[in-house]
């Protein structure tokens, strides 16, 4: 399969869901994706219920010894990143090669600042009237301190 140009995705303001099977579909189908400003994509639903079933998955250990995991991420584009990868068919080869194909980006890197950049519209957060909170929030509940961002 022929490697065909990158695909730069603005996630601001995107609902994560409906970018994530954008993206998945896209890195399925051979080409190279990129996301860029995972930090403002937006996860809908109310603040407090986000980030406790968040945290509750946090939660989650092995019994016999909980410091070997399972590991969980609290950066915005690792974040982004794994949810891409629950709408992969991951264990297979095919699913693994479409993951490795994706990269996620917390701001824009120089290297794709004057490049054009793919909105999709569908995918956009339109109403305000909803709850919502954005990717780059819910990660600074959960731990993750960076002071360029927040």
């Amino acid at each position: 399969m022929s490697e065909r140009a990158i695909k730069i995705y603005d996630a601001s303001e995107m609902v994560v869901g409906r970018l994530a099977s954008k993206v998945a579909k896209a890195a399925l189908l051979g080409e190279r994706v990129v996301i860029v400003n995972a930090e403002k994509a937006i996860i809908t639903g109310d603040r407090r219920t986000v980030i406790e079933a968040y945290k509750d998955k946090f939660n989650i250990r092995t019994s016999y010894n909980p410091r070997k995991g399972p590991f969980h991420h609290r950066r915005p584009d690792r974040l982004v990143r794994k949810i891409i990868r629950g709408m992969l068919p991951w264990p297979r080869p095919r699913g693994k090669n479409a993951y490795k194909r994706i990269r996620v980006f917390i701001g824009v890197p120089e290297e794709f600042a004057n490049e054009e950049k793919v909105v999709l519209e569908e995918s956009r957060y339109d109403s305000l009237k909803r709850k919502f909170i954005t990717v780059g929030d819910l990660s600074f509940e959960l731990g993750w301190r960076n002071p360029e961002v927040a």
